[in-house]
C-alpha cells in the first residue's frame, strides 16, 4: 500500500510540474515588406499560456552569422526554465546573414524592419505580452549583438533596453568577412555607406536614459577592441551603460554563460 501512496505521489508531482512547464513555438510569421514568411521560436512562460494568461515582458534574441531561429535554444536550453522562473517571453527570429539590416542592395532583405515593426507587432498581437518599450528588450551574439544595438538605438521608442554579447559593433574593421558584401557592397567602393551601417555611428540617436545598455566581450574575442571603443564613445556621450568584460573567446561557451548575466539585467529592468 505505501508503495503505491509513493508511486501516486510521484505522478502527481510530475503533472504537477507538466502542467507549468514553458512552451517552445516554431512558427512562420509573415514579413509583409519582404512577402515572405520567417521562422520564428517563442519561448513562453507557463504564466503566459491558457485561459488565465498574464502578460509578460519580451526579450527578443538574436543570432549570430550561420545561425537561425533555433540558435539561442540549442545554446541555452536553460531558456525554458528561466522563462517560467522570471517570467519573460523569449523571441528567436531567423535573421538569415543580414545583420539585421534594411539592406540598400537587396530589397529581399529587410530585417530590421521585420524585427523591429512586423516581428514585434506579430508578437504583441499573438501572445499575453506588456506591449511598451519599458517591458521590451532585445540582445544578441556577435552578428546579432550588432543587430540587436542597431534595432534598439534606431527604434528606441520600441526597445526599452538593449545588449549585445560579442556583438560586431564596429563591422568597419572586417570588410571582407561574414557576407556583410552582400548587403552592403564592397567597402572600398562606398565607405560612407558602411559608416552608416555600423553600431558605433548611431549613438548620435540616443541620448541618456533612453535605453537601458548591458554590452559584454570575451577578453580573447577578436571583436574586443570594437567593444572598448564602442565603451568609451558612450562615455564621452555620458550614456550610461553596463559594460563588461571577462575571459572568453567568440565561442558557445562564452554566450551560454553571459546570457545570464543580460537576463537579469532586463530582469531588473522590467521591475522597475
Amino acid at each position: 500500500m505505501r508503495s503505491k501512496q509513493i508511486l501516486f505521489s510521484v505522478l502527481v508531482l510530475f503533472a504537477a510540474v507538466a502542467a507549468q512547464a514553458a512552451r517552445v513555438d516554431t512558427i512562420m510569421v509573415k514579413s509583409p515588406s519582404m512577402k515572405k514568411e520567417v521562422q520564428v521560436v517563442y519561448v513562453l512562460p507557463d504564466k503566459a499560456l491558457g485561459k488565465k494568461a498574464e502578460a509578460c515582458p519580451t526579450v527578443y534574441l538574436l543570432h549570430g552569422y550561420g545561425g537561425n531561429a533555433r540558435t539561442w535554444v540549442g545554446l541555452k536550453p536553460e531558456l525554458t526554465q528561466i522563462a517560467d522562473e522570471k517570467g519573460i517571453i523569449f523571441v528567436c527570429p531567423d535573421g538569415k546573414n543580414s545583420w539585421y539590416w534594411d539592406s540598400p542592395k537587396n530589397p529581399a532583405y529587410r530585417y530590421e524592419t521585420f524585427v523591429a515593426s512586423e516581428l514585434v507587432k506579430y508578437t504583441d498581437d499573438h501572445y499575453a505580452t506588456i506591449p511598451a518599450k519599458k517591458a521590451r528588450a532585445i540582445t544578441g551574439l556577435s552578428m546579432g549583438g550588432h543587430g540587436a544595438l542597431w534595432l534598439a538605438i534606431r527604434h528606441n521608442d520600441t526597445f526599452g533596453a538593449a545588449g549585445s554579447t560579442s556583438g560586431g559593433v564596429d563591422i568597419r574593421p572586417f570588410p571582407k568577412n561574414w557576407e556583410m558584401n552582400l548587403q552592403l557592397g564592397e567597402y572600398e567602393a562606398d565607405k560612407a555607406l558602411w559608416n552608416q551601417h555600423t553600431v558605433i555611428t548611431q549613438i548620435d540617436k540616443i541620448k541618456e536614459g533612453d535605453l537601458a545598455l548591458i554590452i559584454d566581450c570575451g577578453e580573447q574575442d577578436f571583436f574586443l577592441n570594437v567593444n572598448k571603443a564602442l565603451h568609451e564613445s558612450l562615455l564621452e556621450k555620458n550614456i550610461s551603460h553596463d559594460f563588461i568584460t571577462r575571459p572568453g573567446s567568440h565561442n558557445g561557451k562564452y554566450w551560454s554563460n553571459s546570457i545570464d548575466y543580460q537576463i537579469l539585467f532586463f530582469d531588473k529592468f522590467f521591475k522597475r
